[in-house]
Order: C-alpha cells, then sequence, then structure tokens
C-alpha cells in the first residue's frame, strides 16, 4: 500500500542534504502490474536545491510490504571535493562514490586502491634521522607503517587501523595483497573507506592550501607596512 496522503515525514534530500518534509507525487497512479507485483513510481521535489527524487515502488503480489528503490539519484551525495584534490586521486573517489548504491564491493575496491595511492604518494615516514616514503607492500602492511611511524595526526591514525578492522583484512587477505579486487565487504566498510578519504584529502590537500593562501595574504600585509616577511 503507498502512504495516505497526510503521511508527510521529514526526509533528507539526498542531492543538497538538507532536511525537508517529503510529499510525493505518484506519477502513474494506476501502475503497471506483472506477475510478480504491482509497480509504480513516486517522486517528490526538494524546497531547498529544487531537485526532484524519484522512487520505484514494487508491492509484491506475495504480501503488502511496499519495496522502495531509489532510482534518481542512485545514493546519496557527498561533500563535493575541494579542486585543490588533484584529479589523479579524486577520480576513483569520486567513481566509488557513483556505485556505492548499485555494488559496495566495487566502491569499497575503488576506494582502498585510491587509498593505498595516497598513502604511497603523499605519506611520509622518518627512520635514522630521514624522511622517506612509505615501503610499498600491501595496503594492511602500508597502513600499518603510516601508523606505526606517527606521520598522520591521532584522529588519522586511528581512522586508518578502523579501515583495516572494519574491512577484515585477516580473514580477507586478498584485500591486502590487491587493493583494487572486488570482494565481499563488511557493513559499513565502503562508507567508512570514503569517509577516511575525505579526511585524508583534507590533511593532505585542502587545509595546506589554506594555510598557504593565509601566509601569502599576510606577507602581502607584511610587506606593504615595511615589514619583512614570514619565512
Amino acid at each position: 500500500m503507498l502512504e495516505p496522503f497526510w503521511y508527510n515525514p521529514i526526509m533528507k534530500c539526498p542531492h543538497c542534504l538538507e532536511n525537508f518534509h517529503e510529499n510525493w507525487t505518484v506519477l502513474r497512479p494506476t501502475g503497471i502490474s506483472d506477475r510478480d507485483a504491482f509497480w509504480t513510481v513516486q517522486y517528490t521535489e526538494c524546497p531547498a536545491c529544487k531537485r526532484n527524487t524519484f522512487q520505484l515502488l514494487q508491492n509484491p503480489k506475495s504480501t503488502s510490504i511496499v519495496n522502495k528503490i531509489m532510482v534518481h539519484p542512485k545514493s546519496f551525495s557527498r561533500s563535493p571535493l575541494s579542486d585543490d584534490v588533484p584529479e589523479k586521486f579524486a577520480e576513483d573517489y569520486k567513481e566509488a562514490c557513483l556505485v556505492l548504491a548499485d555494488s559496495p564491493k566495487a566502491s569499497a575496491a575503488l576506494s582502498r586502491r585510491c587509498l593505498q595511492y595516497i598513502l604511497r604518494e603523499k605519506a611520509e615516514i622518518k627512520k635514522k634521522g630521514k624522511t622517506m616514503r612509505i615501503k610499498k607492500g600491501n595496503l594492511a602492511d602500508e597502513i600499518q607503517q603510516v601508523i606505526d611511524y606517527g606521520s598522520l595526526p591521532t584522529y588519522l591514525s586511528k581512522s586508518l587501523d578502523a579501515v583495516r578492522n572494519i574491512g577484515n583484512f585477516a580473514a580477507h587477505p586478498i584485500k591486502s595483497k590487491s587493493s583494487g579486487e572486488i570482494v565481499k565487504v563488511e557493513s559499513g566498510e565502503a562508507e567508512w573507506n570514503l569517509d577516511v578519504l575525505e579526511s585524508l584529502f583534507d590533511f593532505y590537500f585542502v587545509q595546506p592550501k589554506i594555510l598557504k593562501d593565509r601566509r601569502e595574504k599576510l606577507n602581502e600585509k607584511l610587506q606593504e607596512s615595511g615589514k619583512p616577511s614570514m619565512k
């Protein structure tokens, strides 16, 4: 059964993430029936961003429970990436977001590959007074290297450690050996991987750029006042 006309709860817009009172309109009230179920399509418009969300409603003939399948957009939006994140890192992340609703396995594979790439390119460890890149190996070992050598703030180290815990790398060693493989994912793993990537992007790209811009503006003011620039 469809909800009565007065059913008007609050929902989060999957486009802009603003909350609003959903007000669904059925596109074809008569629907379409086949041997398995009764099918209808409904939509609602977000008053904040003026975008529509469409759902396919499936009412199987064997039950009165209605299955709701979001068909547009396919998943909830995530905060847009800053332009400061290089495309070579952003590409896998964006694709992982796009396929999340259809295949958490594929999303996790893409995000693990992106995670390994950013650790290899940006993470540094200090050894014998020297700064060097992490030693390439499997993803679990590379994460451990970064954690052991304290190259990240505590909150990020804990987030990376959780990637292994949620992903259960010990039970699924293929995740460690080939980060891009599509294999079984634990509940919440795909979403968590995306959260961790966002935090790493902020740490490695966004915040350094913000600090650089602030220093440049401050140096301009210092020069204008005849004072030496910051080093």
